[in-house]
């Protein structure tokens, strides 16, 4: 198959061809670059939902129970599974689809799983390339499910429109969840299993940390700190399942976003509604107001600089060649300290660009 038949088969949904493209992408094979040039113009009109959490949450479950809400309105849905590799045989299990079979038959949904492959964050490294195919391939909304993460692994909120963080009761008291950093990168929170003891505390955990966010971010200069320009809160009623903190008098509502708390109970498909109108207002924030266009702005310009990043470190190790294992072998033994020897890296990489 040609490059340009594979193009027109992700643009008329092949699975086949869709399929094929994301191996090229995945696997990085060559023209895997030249392909995704090739589907750029066609992109942009997926919703991107991320779906995180830690591990057992219930995620891929709350995952089979949104593609049922979206394919109730009759939208298109495709799903990206990430899997964490093992950091000792190399293989992934990628069983995360395995809660989502009753859909496998189903022509309106692509079901992919992926493997980190040691990728750090929450995604493999091509999951952002692989979303842009199933955007490509015009399915409507992509769900994004993220491996079961830590504190700090918030790379999905570079990918998302909507990032939604799943918890559940027992996941600690009020301290850790105001210092569980994956937390702050939620648009919507939903706490998981509510039907078991300490979902009402867990609630309140989370109001607690979100009324302590708000009035760090009122005591901070405007735009301070990564995550000022990565997840923006609007001040609006959380759901109507929780109280919802009051809203500052004077403050513009556009302007901000207040994650809202839906209870479910995932397996039984309770909470569902709730959590797609929490859904719903978000996107209709993100699209209507300036807070919300600038932050797809923000994402896209962190997409070009890790784009950026990669394609100047594979030029270098490209250029370098042995020069790295040598300033390894430097190092290990001691002769020089990693921080000259990259600075002597910089300069050769430097040197041999200006030389050519």
């Amino acid at each position: 198959m040609t490059s340009s038949d594979l193009v027109a088969g992700v643009l008329a949904r092949e699975a086949r061809s869709v399929a094929r493209a994301i191996r090229m992408v995945d696997d990085r094979l060559a023209g895997s670059a030249e392909l995704l040039k090739a589907l750029w113009e066609h992109t942009g009109k997926a919703w991107i939902l991320g779906v995180t959490g830690n591990p057992g949450a219930g995620k891929s479950t709350l995952c089979d129970r949104l593609i049922e809400a979206y394919r109730g309105r009759g939208k298109s849905v495709g799903v990206v599974a990430v899997d964490p590799t093992s950091p000792y045989s190399g293989g992934a299990i990628l069983g995360d689809r395995i809660r989502m079979s009753r859909h496998a038959t189903d022509e309106g949904v692509f079901i992919r799983s992926l493997a980190t492959r040691g990728h750090l964050g929450g995604l493999s490294h091509s999951a952002r390339d692989v979303v842009r195919v199933l955007d490509a391939s015009g399915h409507d909304v992509i769900l994004v499910e993220t491996v079961g993460v830590g504190q700090d692994e918030l790379e999905v909120v570079r990918t998302a429109h909507s990032t939604v963080v799943v918890v559940t009761p027992g996941m600690g008291d009020g301290v850790q969840t105001s210092k569980a950093g994956i937390l702050e990168c939620a648009d919507v929170f939903a706490v998981n299993k509510a039907d078991t003891d300490g979902a009402d505390s867990t609630v309140r955990d989370l109001e607690l940390m979100i009324a302590l966010g708000r009035e760090a971010s009122h005591a901070r200069p405007r735009g301070h700190g990564a995550h000022a320009a990565t997840s923006p809160r609007l001040t609006t009623p959380p759901s109507a399942d929780v109280p919802s903190a009051p809203l500052e008098p004077g403050r513009a509502a556009e302007n901000s976003w207040t994650p809202p708390i839906v209870k479910c109970v995932a397996i039984r498909g309770e909470g569902t509604n709730a959590l797609m109108a929490a859904l719903d207002e978000h996107r209709a924030w993100v699209e209507g107001t300036q807070a919300g266009q600038d932050r797809r702005r923000i994402r896209l310009a962190e997409e070009v600089r890790d784009t950026l990043r990669e394609a100047l470190i594979d030029a270098a190790v490209a250029d370098l060649g042995t020069a790295i294992d040598a300033a390894v072998h430097e190092v290990a033994a001691r002769i020089t300290d990693p921080y000259t020897a990259t600075e002597r890296l910089v300069d050769a990489f430097r040197a041999a660009r200006k030389s050519r």
